[in-house]
């Protein structure tokens, strides 16, 4: 990746300089990303898309404080192993468990 080519073209497709741009290119191509994803946080997105539901309905269909489900995906803190169980059901079969809601 050309990097002054590829902030060129955004700052032209944005019409103004951006501050910063070039380094966070930089940072991107040598493979330093600031944002790390558990598989447990891709997991709960993850059910939560095939589902079609906000964190607040999914947090209902599973009986958990919504609070929770955040903190799950924010990674503050991992979510329980019935919970990821949940999530691969949902995945898999969504069908089903919305069934037993």
């Amino acid at each position: 990746m050309d990097i002054n080519k590829t902030a060129k073209a955004i700052e032209d497709d944005a019409g103004e300089p951006i501050e910063g741009l070039r380094e966070s290119l930089a940072e991107m191509k040598a493979g330093k990303f600031a944002r790390k994803y558990t598989s447990e946080q891709l997991l709960l997105r993850e059910a939560r898309k095939v589902l079609k539901m906000s964190q607040p309905k999914f947090a209902a269909l599973i009986n958990t404080p919504v609070a929770t489900v955040r903190d799950w995906e924010q990674g503050r803190f991992p979510p329980a192993g019935s919970a990821i169980v949940l999530c691969k059901v949902a995945i898999k079969n969504p069908d089903m468990l919305l069934s037993v809601s």
